[in-house]
């Protein structure tokens, strides 16, 4: 392209340069090669029939001189412009345009009704598109060598990175043509935090037809902070029965070398944006505290594990080989913290995925079951695959909570969705009407045993609940990918148990212990985790006497809460002393096991071999109008983080859908979606 097309292509780009007063031009005219964008008209008369776009030079008078069609539909009175009924006398003036990779800078859009021109657009600035961030590839000495990876077309084989531009051009051709309107209803099943997320990324970008259906009486899902014996936020009284913490940053000792981590950024991003947008009301602020991880005095298992193996050295051997295959090494820690990401597709790349330690003992090494057994354990780490990011979160060594409970988060939702939000609703199925396009969501609304569905309409549904039960419901005829992560994904179980006690006793021991969270020679209690907030205050304290996930967590499920909660006291007497522990105990407590949880059934989700590659893709196509959301739907799993961004993506995903690549744009932009990519 010649320097003066260029400048003529800058200087008209401010205004519309239409040669008939049938249709206006709005700009601005700056679009991507091989990329994604919105054009936006304007009827200056009226017009019906047939309207096509077209791009090519800027002084053609028929369509044959155009580069390519942008796409055709119909408008105003004619029979076919029902399909434009959302719009204004059934004229749209908004349209999706996807530049092919060879178009040329310089040109024009042009508006034809039939053969007759209606309107052209000023010079058109084409620019290359940004290119994706991919990552090299990268195997470790004791890597197994990474297996073809078939992935849907959206999905990069080593990321996934969401693409907007080729899922819009996977579409049925010209179905993404006209965009939708803002009007459209939307319904979001489920007030968890992705659920939460999508209903505020889609009020900030203009759509406000939207409506929650929620199971329970509350607001967050599995984020849920117990207030004991009946307190409030501000007596300090309470403990988190579901997430609990967000790293922050590692500080490496030898170097005084610090890594931010950057994913769980956006936690702190959305909190500023709830703030602000609560006008900083105290009663609903978010305000972040530090979170003491490892405190000192905290209690330690002591058990000799060495104790029970046959052969030391082979043992000690097989975890070395272990420990070569996926050392943390500063380098590998510094990828995850900064793009988990990118971290993603070389664990992907390196084969992480493949195997479990288990597996990769077995069946690479074929180290002896035994030894394997004493090394890494046979059951829990059978199937789970060696993914490093929890090793990463868990070297932090600065963290943060959220003052006065983790509650506070979704909370500060309350004025946005409170009016908006259908709480007590079981859903029980998700249907479709392909000739009206409309999805349908289905509970019974006289409980169990009601005979009949009562249902609501909506143009597009986002899923926010569980796979763990939403495979219970009667869905439409999803695609064979989609209908098996639903049925199969796995999940983990974890219970807790918090015990009030009449005072913080633990802060005034020889050895005070403030904060941090220690374990446990007794089986089944995990982690026992003193509270962060308050410190060295008066009155009752509470304490998370026990945090155990995994298969353990089933047995301890099967209990009742009297022997539960019994079992994990005389734990805590043996840590601190019978006298004192039971003297101090007010007999106030609350248990939760949240594979019990009727409206959870999991307490995260926890891909075995295979299903994180497998299945990751099926949630990138909107399948009968339908997106699916939840930290299960995401590359990580299990902490607020993971809910937020498959929300981000979700979205973005559902205003591609509907055409609306200004606001898709918006989205990626505000909320660090450095992996989507529009």
């Amino acid at each position: 392209m010649s320097r003066a097309v260029l400048l003529a292509a800058l200087v008209s780009g401010a205004a519309a340069t239409a040669r008939s007063a049938s249709i206006v031009f709005n700009g601005p005219f700056v679009a991507e090669a091989d990329g994604i964008t919105n054009v936006h008209i304007s009827f200056a008369e009226p017009l019906d029939g047939e309207l096509s776009l077209h791009y090519g030079p800027c002084n053609i008078s028929s369509r044959d001189g155009a580069h390519h069609r942008v796409g055709t539909t119909y408008v105003g009175k004619h029979d076919l412009a029902g399909r434009n009924v959302a719009w204004t006398d059934n004229r749209p003036s908004r349209f999706v345009w996807l530049p092919p990779a060879d178009v040329e800078s310089g040109g024009c859009l042009h508006a034809f009704s039939g053969d007759a021109l209606v309107g052209s657009s000023s010079a058109y600035t084409i620019a290359a598109r940004k290119a994706r961030r991919r990552a090299l590839s990268s195997t470790t000495a004791a890597a197994p060598a990474a297996k073809p990876i078939v992935l849907a077309d959206i999905a990069d084989p080593l990321g996934p990175w969401f693409d907007g531009v080729v899922y819009l051009k996977a579409k049925e051709p010209g179905s993404v043509f006209v965009a939708q309107s803002k009007e459209k209803e939307i319904g979001i099943v489920g007030a968890g935090m992705s659920g939460l997320m999508t209903a505020y990324l889609l009020d900030s970008v203009g759509i406000h037809n939207w409506k929650i259906i929620e199971a329970s009486q509350r607001l967050g899902g599995r984020v849920h902070t117990t207030y004991l014996n009946g307190t409030k936020p501000e007596d300090y009284q309470y403990q988190e029965m579901g997430p609990m913490r967000f790293p922050v940053s590692i500080t490496n000792t030898t170097t005084n070398e610090t890594i931010q981590i950057l994913d769980h950024r956006m936690v702190f991003q959305l909190a500023d944006t709830l703030n602000a947008l609560n006008g900083n009301d105290p009663a609903l602020s978010v305000d972040f505290i530090p979170w003491i991880q490892n405190g000192v005095n905290t209690p330690r298992d002591t058990t000799n594990v060495t104790a029970s193996w046959s052969n030391v050295t082979a043992v000690e051997d097989a975890l070395a080989a272990i420990g070569k295959w996926d050392d943390l090494t500063w380098a590998r820690a510094n990828e995850f913290a900064t793009n988990v990401f990118e971290a993603h597709k070389k664990a992907v790349d390196d084969g992480f995925f493949d195997f479990s330690e288990m597996g990769f003992l077995r069946y690479l090494l074929h180290t002896d079951k035994n030894i394997t057994d004493q090394a890494v354990g046979t059951l829990s780490n059978t199937n789970i695959p060696e993914w490093l990011y929890e090793n990463v979160y868990f070297s932090a060594t600065t963290w943060r909570t959220i003052d006065k409970g983790l509650t506070r988060l979704p909370t500060a939702f309350t004025p946005l969705v409170t009016n908006r939000t259908q709480f007590g609703t079981k859903v029980e199925a998700l249907g479709y009407d392909a000739k009206r396009g409309k999805t349908s969501v289905s509970w019974r609304a006289n409980g169990p045993f009601d005979r009949n569905l009562t249902s609501l309409e909506f143009d597009y549904t986002v899923v926010a609940v569980p796979f763990s039960k939403v495979r219970l419901w009667a869905l439409p005829g999803f695609t064979g990918l989609l209908s098996r992560a639903i049925q199969e994904f796995n999940y983990e179980q974890a219970c807790k148990v918090a015990l009030l006690f009449k005072t913080r006793f633990w802060e005034h021991l020889d050895k005070p212990i403030h904060g941090g969270c220690g374990t446990t020679n007794t089986t089944g209690i995990g982690s026992v985790c003193y509270p962060s907030y308050n410190l060295d205050g008066k009155g009752p304290g509470a304490l998370l006497a026990s945090y155990q996930s995994g298969d353990i967590a089933r047995t301890l499920d099967s209990m009742t809460d009297d022997e539960h909660v019994a079992y994990v006291l005389r734990a805590i007497a043996a840590i601190h002393g019978k006298e004192l522990v039971y003297d101090q105990w007010t007999g106030v407590y609350d248990r939760r096991c949240w594979e019990n949880d009727d409206l959870q059934g999991g307490a995260w989700a926890n891909p075995i071999v295979g299903q994180q590659e497998v299945f990751l893709p099926a949630y990138y196509h909107t399948e009968k109008n339908t997106v699916f959301v939840g930290e299960h739907t995401s590359i990580t799993h299990a902490w607020i983080f993971s809910a937020l961004e498959s929300a981000v993506r979700g979205t973005t995903q559902l205003l591609l859908e509907m055409g609306l690549v200004d606001e898709a744009k918006n989205v990626t932009q505000t909320w660090m979606a450095r992996w989507i990519h529009v």
